[in-house]
């Protein structure tokens, strides 16, 4: 097994340079585990926010030879849980598939003032 901690070129770059983006678990058949850290977007509306959060995590996935249907688990923070279904379709947009596990829970506050919705993910890649 082999960790790795990155921050991908390819993908936008963290806000903040005290964490990375991605934790990759590489088992030696070359399937691996991708623990994606919780991603915030800009954006004036929680719509455009969420598409924003959902494409970062398509390109940090995508860095890693991931896809959105690679997720197996997903958790969001939202600041106000009255806004699920708000969130809700702009998610289903992007995760079109056998759902993955999910758990989210309403924040005070996020790590940025004006963040709306966080969300991080852990995804599955099978051996290549």
């Amino acid at each position: 097994m082999q960790i790795s901690l990155d921050n991908p070129a390819s993908a936008p770059q963290p806000l903040s340079p005290y964490y990375s983006q991605v934790a990759r678990i590489e088992h030696a058949d070359g399937s691996a585990l991708l623990f994606v850290s919780g991603q915030i977007a800009e954006g004036a509306t929680l719509t455009e926010q969420t598409r924003g959060v959902f494409e970062t995590l398509t390109a940090l996935l995508k860095a890693h030879g991931a896809t959105l249907a690679d997720v197996v688990n997903i958790r969001t923070y939202l600041t106000d849980i009255s806004r699920l279904d708000e969130y809700g379709a702009v998610r289903r947009e992007f995760l079109t598939g056998t759902p993955p596990t999910s758990m989210t829970f309403e924040a005070a506050r996020l790590f940025r003032p004006e963040a709306l919705v966080e969300v991080e993910v852990v995804a599955a890649v099978p051996a290549r």
